[in-house]
């Protein structure tokens, strides 16, 4: 056994000694066989039907000794010595002699017998049939090696021995049916425990569990049985309760789903039909689920007992499955229509709440019309009315009648759906038809009052005409002043867009001019006030009862008081707002003054610098090398100008996220910046390129450094856009003197010559230029046909024309032509 450790237990057993026979009874070990023979004595007795508690009295007279002789055969007196020495001899002969461990028998076999079962054990270590029980570890060690589930092995200690034994023998006796032989105390209490006792007491253990295997085989057997059995009987069981629990809920549920008592509320109704909905969506599928388990269950219960040649189960009255499906049929029939009689009666009641609804609005809208309409026609006003009055309270009152006519439809409206209400049966149509009779009761009322009042105002011809006259003033005032509150507002709730300090500058200037003006109208919302104040005052005085409002005029002094306290409060929120604008306006500005001062310098630094190359690229300073030196140089300068540009970047993406559209402060825009610097690092480095040319060309052509500075001279020259001592009106004649036509378009200096100028300078060398011989000279020159000649071709052809021929001097006498007698060209 796995659980157990092997570990070797702590020798805890005094060596055996010798005894002697004559203390074989001394009073303690007296005392362990007394108890131990009794209760194997009884063990036999009870057999007999009796027991026996002092052995040697009770085997006194015989008749009980007689008895155990009757089953092992023998008698003796009542000597005690004697009487357990026979009893001894019984056990031995009837308890262990018969014990067969491997070849050895009785007490050696019993002792080979304890020893192997009890191996696994640890703290235990059975030599012999006294001390190595002392500590109850080998009775509980026999117990659970054969019946593990009666003992926690783990749990017992070996410094604990009345525990221990107490725990084996108390297990024993309960599911062994090993009487106690001993007391714990009587083992723990005696120095060396009697052989005799332990072996009686052992024995029992090996003959408890010697048939162990032929009864737990019997036992399986019967478990078997019993445990179909009891699962057959917990399947009915089952099933009992599963279709008694079924059949009380659809006892419940069927009244509830025959229950068709209306609701009065669509709320109500609605909350029905959400609870079928819950019971067809949450209670119901489960029930179908126990219901199809029932009929399952019954169907296995019943093949399990047929198989089992056991007889068919028949479930309790009223509980057969074609009683369930009765009831369930029940149910169902129950359930049928009852989701369309609710739907029906929500219908009806929605019918009935929309009839409700329109009665409740067209009544509320016509008492709302007709409150303060009988107090009207009551008052008497037109007692001391003028005529000019009279006869305005005769045109109201005529418009009063035509309304009242008019709303004559709405009442029958009113007393047609409360008839229709009653004939519904509408749950709340007592209040209905109260309320149907006090409007109908009122509409006569009315009727008759308006009549009284026509009489009475035709009986009076005047009306305050001072009343008129206020009022139509005041109605001519006030609608201005209302236009102009309401243009107001709109002002001064109107969203702005700008773009420029000065723009909000603006909006501010003319913010503070319609402030300035806000004195003058309140003066004006003063007189209008007091002219309806007037009004007032002259209907207090006269006892004038005005039911009615000016008619010129919807305008009240309420409204003018709310617009104008609005207007006051829109001004603060304005002024406000223009402040915002304002400093975002001021960051703005500053944006572009930032950027500009950046673009302002950075633009005229990029134009200086492709002048000042194109400046190198046509003067003749020093040798080629020291130019390509001076550009490298330049090229240089302009690279290390690069953070400024990414710097003047940075200011342009602040600008953009302003959402900054235009810069009055400079010319320059980023794209500008942007262009200028790509076209000055495309002419340096193109410009650096043509001198490298010009110096592989210069290499492979032979040519002097005197003739590449003259090429360059005579190139110059034509160039129009040379800044020498030459006049605008000298140069076009020399060039018209040379058969050039000159036309009045600037041109700027591009490092290139056009046919014209090309022509007129190979004519001035010499040259014969006839149009053949022009045509010849500028394929060669412009193979591209685009009607310019670079520097890089002039120099080509005229190291491939002129080469070994051309001189100094030759050059000269060319410059000599086109001078004339003048000094300089």
């Amino acid at each position: 056994m796995d659980h157990y450790d092997s570990q070797q237990t702590n020798d805890y057993m005094q060596p055996e000694e010798d005894w002697d026979r004559d203390l074989l009874l001394d009073p303690a070990w007296e005392k362990q066989q007394r108890k131990t023979f009794t209760a194997w004595c009884n063990s036999h007795l009870r057999k007999a039907g009796t027991q026996i508690e002092n052995i040697e009295e009770d085997f006194r007279d015989g008749l009980k000794l007689m008895l155990l002789l009757e089953v092992i055969s023998e008698i003796v007196d009542g000597n005690v010595k004697m009487t357990l020495g026979m009893i001894w001899t019984i056990i031995l002969r009837f308890a262990i002699q018969d014990i067969s461990v491997e070849e050895t028998s009785a007490k050696e076999g019993l002792l080979l017998w304890c020893q192997r079962k009890t191996a696994p054990y640890k703290n235990v270590n059975i030599q012999n049939f006294h001390i190595s029980w002392k500590d109850g570890l080998g009775f509980c060690a026999l117990i659970h090696r054969h019946r593990p589930e009666l003992i926690d092995y783990g749990k017992l200690r070996k410094d604990d021995p009345l525990t221990n034994l107490n725990t084996a023998f108390d297990v024993a006796e309960k599911y062994l049916d090993i009487p106690k032989m001993l007391d714990a105390e009587d083992i723990v209490g005696t120095a060396r425990p009697d052989e005799k006792a332990i072996m009686t007491y052992v024995s029992s253990f090996y003959h408890a569990f010697s048939g162990a295997q032929k009864a737990e085989t019997a036992a399986n057997r019967i478990c078997k049985v019993l445990a179909v059995n009891q699962e057959n009987e917990q399947l009915m069981e089952d099933y009992e309760k599963l279709a008694s629990d079924l059949l009380e809920w659809i006892r419940r549920t069927i009244p509830w789903l025959e229950n068709r008592a209306p609701e009065n509320t669509m709320h109500a109704m609605q909350q029905k039909l959400e609870d079928f909905r819950d019971y067809r969506r949450l209670h119901k599928p489960p029930k179908v689920q126990e219901k199809c388990q029932l009929e399952i269950n019954f169907n296995t219960l019943q093949t399990k007992l047929r198989l089992s040649n056991r007889p068919a189960f028949m479930p309790s009255e009223g509980r057969m499955v074609s009683d369930i499906n009765n009831a369930w049929g029940c149910l169902e029939q129950a359930e049928k229509g009852y989701e369309e009689w609710l739907l029906n009666e929500i219908r009806r009641l929605e019918r009935l709440d929309h009839l409700a609804e329109k009665f409740r609005q067209k009544a509320s809208i016509h008492e709302a019309w007709t409150d303060g309409k009988e107090a009207m026609l009551q008052q008497k006003d037109y007692e001391t009315a003028t005529l000019s009055e009279i006869k305005a309270l005769l045109k109201k009152h005529e418009a009063f009648e035509s309304d009242l006519a008019a709303h004559q439809d709405r009442v029958e409206q009113i007393a047609a759906i409360a008839q229709e209400l009653n004939e519904l049966d509408y749950y709340d149509s007592p209040n209905v038809n109260a309320r149907c009779q006090k409007i109908c009761d009122q509409w006569d009322s009315l009727g008759a009052l308006t009549q009284k009042r026509r009489e009475a105002l035709e009986r009076t011809e005047k009306l305050l005409e001072t009343i008129d006259q206020l009022y139509l003033e005041y109605a001519k005032r006030a609608a201005p002043f209302n236009n102009w509150m309401e243009g107001a507002m709109e002002d001064l709730q109107d969203t702005f867009i700008v773009h420029t300090i000065e723009e909000i500058q603006g909006l501010t200037t003319a913010h503070e001019q319609f402030k300035a003006t806000l004195p003058d109208a309140d003066k004006e919302r003063l007189a209008i006030l007091g002219i309806h104040n007037e009004v007032s005052k002259i209907v207090q005085t006269y006892h004038v009862n005005m039911a009615g409002t000016n008619p010129y005029t919807t305008i009240t002094p309420q409204e003018i008081n709310g617009k104008w306290d609005h207007v006051r409060q829109l001004v603060p929120r304005r002024d406000q707002a223009l402040t915002e604008e304002h400093a975002r306006q001021q960051h703005n500005e500053k944006l572009r003054k930032q950027f500009a001062a950046q673009a302002n310098i950075i633009g005229p630094w990029i134009q200086t610098k492709m002048e000042e190359i194109g400046r190198i690229s046509i003067e003749m300073h020093g040798t080629l090398e020291d130019q390509l030196s001076h550009l490298r140089q330049y090229e240089k300068s302009i690279v290390n100008y690069k953070p400024k540009i990414d710097q003047l970047e940075g200011d342009h993406q602040l600008i953009q996220e302003a959402l900054i559209f235009d810069n009055k402060h400079t010319n320059y825009t980023m794209e500008h910046i942007r262009v200028g610097w790509e076209q000055l690092l495309t002419t340096i480095a193109r410009t650096i390129n043509e001198v490298e040319n010009q110096i592989l060309t210069r290499d492979a052509k032979g040519i002097s450094q005197e003739q590449m500075n003259e090429f360059r001279a005579s190139f110059n020259h034509f160039d129009r856009d040379h800044s020498g001592t030459l006049g605008p009106e000298e140069f076009k004649a020399c060039l018209i003197s040379l058969g050039y036509d000159i036309g009045n378009d600037p041109q700027k200096k591009t490092g290139m010559m056009d046919t014209d100028d090309f022509r007129a300078c190979l004519i001035s060398m010499g040259y014969n230029m006839g149009e053949a011989e022009f045509a010849r000279i500028m394929s060669i020159v412009d193979p591209n046909r685009l009607g310019v000649v670079t520097f890089q071709a002039f120099i080509d052809f005229m190291s491939r024309e002129t080469a070994d021929t051309d001189t100094a001097d030759q050059v000269m006498a060319s410059f000599k032509i086109l001078a004339g007698d003048k000094f300089q060209i």
